[in-house]
C-alpha cells in the first residue's frame, strides 16, 4: 500500500484514544467516499471530543441523539452508535489482554486478526480493517495481494 498513490497516512499510536480515532474513520468510510469523510474529519474529531475513548465510550443515547443531527458529522445513527460500541470494546480488549496491541497480535496472522476483528466490532468490514491495521502500522498483505484474495473469498461465498 505504501507504494500505491493515495494510500493513507500511517500514525503512531499514543494512546487507545488514536485506534478509536482510525477505527472510527474506518466505520464512517464504510459505503462512503473517502473525500466526504476526509472533509469532514476535522468536524468529526471535534464532535467526538478528539476521540476521547472514555469520553465517547460514555456517550448516552441523549448525547448520540444529538450527534445523529450535528452537520459536523456523517448523521447516520447505526455508525454513531458504532463508534460508542467500539470504544467500550476498545477499553475492553485492552483489560482483557493488558493492552490493545496484544489483542490485535494474539492471532495467527493477518487474515484470522481481521475476521476477529469484524466479529468484535462494528461496523468493520474487509476494507476496513485493512485500513485501520495499515494505519496503525500493523503488517498487512500488499494490496494488490489483498484484493486478489479478497475477490476470490467472495466469488467463494
Amino acid at each position: 500500500m505504501p507504494e500505491e498513490k493515495g494510500a493513507p497516512p500511517q500514525v503512531q499510536v499514543k494512546s487507545l484514544d488514536d485506534y478509536l480515532e482510525v477505527m472510527s474513520k474506518a466505520v464512517f468510510q464504510s459505503g462512503m467516499s473517502w473525500q466526504v469523510v476526509n472533509a469532514k474529519w476535522p468536524d468529526t474529531n471535534e464532535a467526538f471530543h478528539g476521540f476521547e475513548i472514555g469520553r465517547v465510550a460514555a456517550l448516552t443515547e441523549e448525547e448520540l441523539e444529538e450527534l445523529a443531527h450535528d452537520t459536523r458529522v456523517i448523521r447516520n445513527r447505526r455508525k454513531l452508535a458504532a463508534i460508542v460500541y467500539n470504544a467500550q470494546r476498545i477499553i475492553e480488549l485492552d483489560a482483557e489482554y493488558g493492552c490493545f496491541i496484544d489483542y490485535l497480535r494474539s492471532h495467527g496472522d493477518f487474515y484470522d486478526v481481521v475476521k476477529d476483528l469484524k466479529k468484535q466490532f462494528k461496523f468493520l468490514g474487509d476494507t476496513g480493517c485493512y485500513f485501520f491495521l495499515y494505519v496503525i502500522g500493523e503488517p498487512v498483505p500488499p494490496h494488490d495481494e489483498w484484493m486478489r484474495v479478497k475477490e476470490g473469498t467472495s466469488r467463494r461465498r
